[in-house]
């Protein structure tokens, strides 16, 4: 299948707390793999949120990170963290992200352009096919005719490196974080097609609450 994502340059150095509110990290829910790591220098690595140390690759391009989710998600951002100024010639300067059912479906959904980024590289991600006539192909359940034919869902997302900075063969790359959304009583009502759940508009919004001892108690688990 032809890619059907769009291709943008960005950068930013902000840290993915500051989207806290509206995001959680969802990546604790999958399984990760890469396609190949040097010894010490894998999976643990890019989730460790330590920015010490990294993934380094050990083979040949495009150098790939799998993150298989044991449901279908709603995947809202990508974030990695990378550091040209220790890294270098690692440090990736294409990415295309791909997302899917299985390796075998997968659609390209972004490439993003870098020039030697420093710090947090935030990628917000929905589904391509959003704008196209109903009934045309999808990722997930998202469709031109759903209210939310803009959101990815997915049980398969892929992160590319197809390129480096001075043509460098392998890569390193230090934190991986991938966000899903963060419901609120208040807006789980607005939200509640997003989870597939029936709507709940009739039964109006529920206050949030303040403690720590109610707020366990918020979600059904």
């Amino acid at each position: 299948m032809a890619p059907v994502g769009t291709e943008t340059s960005l950068i930013t150095t902000t840290s993915p707390a500051a989207s806290a509110k509206e995001l959680r990290d969802i990546g604790h829910e999958a399984v990760w793999s890469l396609s190949t790591a040097k010894p010490g220098n894998g999976v643990e690595q890019i989730r460790d949120d330590d920015m010490d140390t990294y993934w380094q690759s050990d083979g040949a391009q495009p150098h790939l990170i799998n993150v298989q989710f044991h449901k279908k998600m709603t995947i809202l951002e990508v974030s990695l963290y990378l550091d040209y100024s220790l890294d270098e010639s690692y440090t990736p300067k294409k990415i295309s992200i791909k997302a899917g059912t299985t390796f075998h479906d997968l659609v390209e959904i972004q490439t993003v352009n870098l020039k030697e980024p420093q710090g947090w590289v935030k990628v917000p991600v929905r589904n391509p096919y959003a704008d196209r006539p109903s009934g045309a192909d999808t990722v997930g359940d998202a469709t031109a005719g759903d209210p939310v034919g803009g959101v990815l869902r997915a049980f398969f997302l892929q992160i590319s490196i197809i390129a480096m900075h001075q043509n460098g063969r392998d890569t390193h790359v230090r934190q991986v974080k991938v966000y899903g959304p963060r419901y609120s009583q208040a807006s789980f009502c607005s939200h509640s097609r997003v989870e597939g759940i029936a709507s709940l508009d009739t039964y109006g919004t529920m206050p949030e609450f303040t403690s720590a001892e109610l707020a366990q108690f918020s979600t059904v688990r």
